[in-house]
């Protein structure tokens, strides 16, 4: 991929996502749950009527200050998203969580899904004012890899926190990225 073709997007009120962004946006979580990723909805298969009011819910809740929807598009096209939040509580607010990180699967590969999440870490420094960021990952499925090769490091697990099926228990990883 040019690197020229990869651009990002910021918002931070609802207002700013139109109609269609946000059907893209509900089609890329679709796809990504329903290829086993780790983004929110546990047990594929889902569709959109169960993805869009989870989606509605964090668009309503984008702020400058405490939540800010980052998104990929490749030649005009949605590619990766993410949530990046910070709590307003006054002794947490110098740090900040990312969620949902996703990719499309037609782009996996490229280089999206890093350049995404390193500008969610320059956007957290440089525009929220953040020190650190966390997330919380699903063990077993490479992920510790990725964000390790990005320098996050693994702060902890809840070992067999997720449950999956019977016997299907897998940890959730606690990374953090600091400083920024």
């Amino acid at each position: 991929m040019a690197p020229s073709t990869l651009r990002f997007q910021q918002f931070t009120t609802a207002s700013e996502v139109a109609a269609p962004f946000r059907r893209a946006l509900a089609d890329c979580w679709v796809e990504v749950t329903n290829a086993g990723g780790a983004a929110g909805f546990p047990f594929p298969p889902v569709d959109a009527a169960t993805v869009l009011p989870a989606l509605d819910r964090i668009i309503d809740q984008l702020s400058a200050d405490t939540c800010r929807l980052l998104a990929a598009t490749v030649d005009g096209q949605l590619a990766g998203w993410l949530i990046a939040r910070r709590d307003r509580s006054e002794l947490i607010a110098h740090w900040g969580t990312l969620h949902h990180v996703q990719t499309r699967l037609a782009v996996r590969g490229r280089g999206v899904g890093r350049a995404l999440v390193e500008e969610a870490r320059r956007v957290a420094r440089d525009e929220m004012g953040l020190e650190q960021l966390r997330i919380a990952v699903r063990g077993g499925v490479g992920l510790e890899g990725f964000y390790g090769r990005l320098e996050w490091r693994e702060i902890g697990r809840w070992p067999g926190a997720l449950r999956f099926a019977a016997g299907d228990d897998r940890d959730e990883v606690l990374m953090l990225l600091a400083p920024l």
